[in-house]
């Protein structure tokens, strides 16, 4: 495929050209950047001084004024077939070689890289042992009766991501094989015979990125509805620090993977049509919110007005009231009933994607044990709501109807000292 046209606006050449992939889209990339890229520095900190948890990032991305973590624009997610039997120390010395190359090049970030490498229990099946009682890893299941999905068996994942999209298509060149620097430094190690991309998802979050990216998509209007201050193509910002469990909270807190956590990936498709041509802004805001959001006028724009938290009060307490008696209960009224102790139990890190030409979620979050992940998303369905409510099948259950759950899968982020190739008992 060839290289988005350079008369694209540049936040939209950049995140084509991430779609695209591959040595010509680096090399435009890197030409639309220019500068900014050009004076990256290399890391500061070495790699044995970074912190163990591979997925602390928030002390290394950027904050918007309420002390919301922002995540990076540009992402990129290989999911990766290893191509051994049982992984061998040379095979662990080159995959951990290739990573430290990455810890090396770049600073751990949005304005350089942050980066995370899963573990599937397709991968995990291959060896005798199981992996010890502290880690709670089963395979990826539908989680509503409305879902048929695709249950992915990849070996491993790894998750890229930047503010500049330049970052995560040269790191990817370097791990696959097919770059020998990366930003002033000699690559060491490859996954090359080691491990084969089976399949390559892209995508953005941003304010403003979403709006770029929306002409022409399968899934969303041809009238192109969506809000220039959205960062997601529902219309609404997500992400309030509040309503995210603390990267503390997702650790796995003992045994050999103490240090980890867990990862839950799906891929969602958006059916856009109805949410923006048929609902109203008060709808709208009530379907992802909460009834009370749309009848006080709480939510601004996209809803950066509420600060750090979608101020949902009183709402989860009201749900069966509100799903019963006016038909309508709120995406994150629902969710919220799944907290422990009044906090959160995910940590999302999702994004939008346009990749196929559709409009999708790459869903993904992190949290200690993947039936934490299960509990939320159950929540969130509103099953019993639905059942409950005196409209029956005609109450608006959130979001639900705009969304089709095309994939999902389940991951072990070890700690990093056992990220490459680890066994069930890796101590």
């Amino acid at each position: 495929m060839s290289p988005p046209s350079r008369g694209l606006p540049r936040r939209a050449f950049v995140r084509s050209a991430v779609a695209i992939g591959g040595a010509s889209a680096l090399a435009a990339c890197m030409d639309r950047e220019g500068e900014e890229v050009a004076d990256l520095p290399q890391a500061s900190v070495a790699p044995e001084d970074l912190p163990e948890r591979q997925h602390a990032w928030n002390d290394h991305v950027l904050e918007d004024e309420h002390g919301n973590a922002l995540a990076p624009e540009h992402n990129v997610l290989l999911c990766l077939d290893y191509l051994g039997d049982r992984p061998t120390d040379a095979e662990r010395g080159e995959v951990e070689a290739a990573l430290t190359t990455l810890e090396r090049a770049y600073e751990r970030g949005s304005d350089g890289l942050a980066f995370t490498v899963g573990y599937s229990p397709a991968y995990f099946d291959r060896f005798d042992g199981d992996l010890p009682g502290s880690v709670h890893l089963p395979d990826p299941e539908p989680l509503a009766s409305i879902e048929d999905p695709a249950l992915d068996a990849y070996d491993a994942l790894v998750h890229l991501a930047s503010d500049h999209g330049s970052v995560v298509l040269a790191a990817e060149e370097a791990l696959t094989g097919e770059r020998a620097s990366l930003n002033g430094l000699d690559v060491e190690g490859s996954f090359d015979g080691i491990f084969e991309v089976a399949e390559r998802r892209t995508g953005f979050v941003g304010e403003g990125l979403p709006a770029d990216e929306q002409e022409g998509v399968r899934g969303i209007p041809d009238s192109e509805p969506v809000p220039e201050d959205a960062p997601m193509f529902m219309g609404f910002k997500s992400g309030f620090r509040k309503n995210q469990a603390s990267e503390d909270r997702v650790t796995i807190d003992a045994g050999p993977f103490a240090g980890g956590t867990t990862t839950h990936l799906s891929r969602i498709r958006l059916h856009l049509e109805q949410w923006y041509e048929q609902d109203s802004r008060d709808q709208r805001v009530a379907k992802m919110f909460c009834p009370a959001h749309a009848d006080e006028g709480r939510v601004e724009g996209a809803g950066h007005d509420l600060g750090d938290s979608s101020e949902l009060g009183d709402c989860p307490a009201h749900a069966t009231d509100d799903a019963r008696n006016r038909g309508v209960v709120g995406h994150a009224q629902k969710a919220a009933r799944a907290r422990e102790d009044d906090e959160p139990r995910i940590l999302r890190r999702d994004f939008d994607s346009t990749d196929g030409g559709e409009a999708a979620v790459h869903f993904l979050a992190h949290q200690r044990a993947v039936s934490e992940f299960v509990e939320t998303r159950r929540a969130m369905t509103g099953a019993d709501l639905a059942r409950d409510s005196a409209v029956g099948s005609r109450t608006n259950n959130g979001i639900l109807q705009y969304l089709t759950v095309a994939n999902r899968a389940n991951y072990l982020v070890p700690p990093r000292r056992h990220r490459s190739l680890p066994s069930p008992a890796p101590e």
